[in-house]
């Protein structure tokens, strides 16, 4: 059985952990009990998610005292607009929900982030519990704090931050998921490593077995929990230093907003987008083009897309891809803000691109 971490996130605003690996769910319980304080347990759910688990997740909140109370919601992207909003707030307001309570969302990071987001603005702010059912959700979007929805202006752009009390991130949880979204969750912690945990990449780099396999994911999932918390220690509020932690998702935003609906997964966007990322940074100069080169090796490897040509939901137009990058909210002033690489562990942000410089580019990878 694989080994249960605990891993301590000290963000300004509220200390807290994540409990990461095999039977996170029965060491988390008597925890969970005390953030209900009301003897119920009130879960925002992934339909899809808690058909899988659910006698698991029943019998381990039954058997601390909490009784479930589920608001069944389906997953995706398509669940975050205002209106998946009303229909959570107004489900936690009729179940008068206290705000000493907290809310716990089950399922991947949309539920996640929409649920985080009713937390934060339910009765000016109740307690919340993660409790991410997605490789993608447990090492990325479920620790620190980053809530929200989607409008048709773009993905994200309407939101708070609000951290969790807890997260429990248990791998058993991923033994339901197909392998697509194994792969799309194997994106972000490449992108730990690419980011500034060059031993870490170059552990994923040299491993010989499944990187997919769930022994060999938990420890490596713990790494990226690792790496993000101490970025999140440092920048709450992405002031600073936390906007490292987009690297490849300009270009992935605005490939998931131009992809044929339903066709493309966060984490392939994800993964196409930090290989444009080194792409460009080697056509600036800023590193060689092996940095891209070794990327994408390990990207493939798992299964995911490297390019623009083999990524779903295509074709993608240069233009369109790049005026949607002129949306993105890391933008400030004119230009484009990406954040790029000198090499491998060295990621940057800089600003003040110039659109036709990047559809120029893009033009090339089409």
């Amino acid at each position: 059985m694989s080994e249960l971490f605990r891993i301590p996130v000290r963000a300004a605003s509220r200390a807290y952990e994540v409990l990461a690996g095999a039977g996170a769910l029965e060491a988390a319980a008597g925890e969970m009990r005390q953030l209900c304080p009301q003897g119920r347990a009130i879960i925002v759910a992934d339909r899809d998610a808690l058909s899988a688990h659910r006698t698991r997740l029943e019998s381990v909140l039954t058997g601390v005292g909490l009784k479930p109370d589920f608001i069944l919601l389906e997953g995706g992207e398509g669940v975050k607009t205002w209106e998946g909003l009303r229909i959570v707030t107004d489900a936690l307001l009729d179940r008068e929900m206290a705000r000493n309570e907290a809310l716990i969302a089950f399922g991947g990071g949309t539920v996640g982030d929409l649920a985080g987001f009713a937390a934060s603005i339910m009765k000016r702010g109740c307690g919340f519990i993660q409790m991410p059912t997605t490789l993608l959700a447990q090492v990325d979007s479920s620790v620190g704090g980053k809530t929200g929805i989607n409008t048709r202006h773009g993905k994200n752009l309407i939101g708070s931050f609000h951290q969790p009390d807890l997260v429990v991130a248990d791998s058993g949880f991923l033994e339901s998921l197909p392998r697509r979204e194994l792969a799309a969750g194997y994106a972000e912690i490449v992108k730990a490593g690419l980011i500034a945990d060059r031993a870490l990449f170059e552990r994923l780099e040299a491993a010989e077995t499944d990187p997919l396999a769930l022994d060999a994911l938990v420890p490596v999932i713990a790494d990226a929990v690792r790496f993000k918390a101490r970025i999140v220690a440092e920048d709450e509020r992405e002031a600073g230093v936390r906007a490292l932690l987009n690297l490849g998702h300009t270009f992935a935003h605005a490939f998931e907003a131009e992809a044929e609906k339903g066709a493309l997964i966060h984490g392939e966007a994800v993964s196409c987008g930090i290989v444009m990322a080194l792409k460009f940074s080697a056509s600036l100069g800023l590193c060689g083009p092996d940095a891209a080169r070794r990327a994408a090796a390990v990207l493939g490897g798992a299964g995911l897309p490297v390019s623009i040509r083999e990524l779903p939901g295509g074709p993608y137009d240069p233009s369109a891809l790049t005026a949607r990058m002129g949306q993105d909210k890391k933008n400030a002033g004119s230009g484009i803000t990406l954040i790029l690489a000198r090499g491998i562990g060295e990621a940057f942000i800089s600003p003040g691109h110039e659109p036709a410089q990047i559809s120029a580019f893009l033009a090339g990878e089409v």
